[in-house]
């Protein structure tokens, strides 16, 4: 088994204050035929010169210094530089237990299995874990890509390449869409296509620490992340999609449009609902379209159900009164 080669892809981007903690848990793998690349993404804050330190502490380290292109460009770069025979990402702000890579690799192998995913947990910035996002299973599973797309679109799945570790033939005819906030989510449902399913370890080994800072996270007034428009155009592919390959899972993808849409007029800035904006214009045309859909539909929660109506009717009102009530 150690005769596989892991490459494990860390894009880098102005993280001095976290981004050794990262690395030292990589390097601690009890897996240790492993490649890891720092691609610095253009770092402004001498995260750059700490990659290259690094580097010299341990030669299964390599650095790449690019531009700032994003998290996307800079895991592209490492895809092609990479030489190992499964590919692995970590963010780094985030860190991984010892023996996450040897459990993947054992299983991928055992199996032949394509994609093995671990199961992760939030963490705040002082390491107290938070309420599970992702609720791990209780043994290995191995969920087929209907399944799996039926979680996803339940908001119940996993789709980020963080906790999954990938043979590296399926990046051939694919990469990280650049320039986009939920690249994760469009390139996992591409691969998906292609495989049979998932395996899924129970361990969770993967540790997401949850910045103050991270610009998903904010919340300001005015503060607005392309992250809530991208989820839009994503679930509208999906849409596309299962119509055509999983016509079965209708009434799911349904629930995730209505739903990525809610998340989107949630936060959404008051000042952008307005007659100029075409893509808040087609959001409200998309609810009045589905307006029956989102009455009947037996996946959104009554809560869901009645936010979705009244946003239909009334956004703006609405918005105002969640502005308040959220404090922002």
């Amino acid at each position: 088994m150690n005769q596989i080669k892991i490459s494990v892809i860390v894009p880098v981007y102005n993280t001095l204050d976290c981004l050794k903690r990262c690395v030292d848990s990589i390097c601690r793998q009890t897996y240790s035929n492993l490649e890891i690349i720092l691609v610095d993404d253009g770092s402004t804050d001498g995260t750059g010169a700490l990659c290259d330190k690094l580097a010299a502490e341990d030669d299964r380290i390599k650095v790449f210094h690019k531009e700032n292109g994003g998290a996307s460009s800079a895991r592209n770069l490492g895809l092609l530089k990479a030489t190992g025979n499964y590919v692995g990402f970590v963010d780094s702000d985030d860190y991984v237990d010892a023996d996450v890579y040897a459990q993947m690799v054992e299983l991928a192998t055992a199996k032949n299995y394509p994609i093995v995913q671990i199961s992760r947990d939030e963490r705040d910035e002082e390491g107290n874990k938070l309420e599970d996002i992702c609720v791990p299973p209780k043994e290995v599973r191995f969920c087929d890509t209907q399944t799996f797309l039926k979680e996803l679109l339940l908001h119940q799945g996993d789709c980020s390449f963080c906790t999954k570790l990938i043979q590296k033939e399926l990046f051939e005819k694919h990469r990280f869409p650049e320039g986009e906030l939920n690249e994760d989510f469009k390139l996992l449902v591409e691969m998906l296509a292609e495989i049979e399913g998932i395996a899924i370890l129970p361990k969770q080994g993967y540790h997401v620490v949850c910045r103050s800072n991270s610009t998903t996270r904010s919340r300001s007034e005015n503060s607005f992340s392309r992250v809530f428009m991208d989820i839009v155009d994503n679930a509208d592919k999906m849409q596309e999609l299962v119509d055509k390959f999983y016509p079965e899972l209708h009434l799911y993808v349904i629930r995730f449009n209505l739903f990525q849409r809610l998340d989107y007029l949630l936060h959404v800035p008051i000042s952008q609902m307005n007659k100029e904006n075409d893509f808040y214009q087609k959001v409200k045309k998309y609810l009045h379209k589905h307006f029956f859909d989102t009455l009947k539909n037996p996946y959104l929660t009554k809560k869901n159900k009645i936010y979705l109506l009244l946003l239909t009717v009334a956004p703006k009102t609405v918005r105002k009164i969640h502005r308040r009530k959220m404090g922002m």
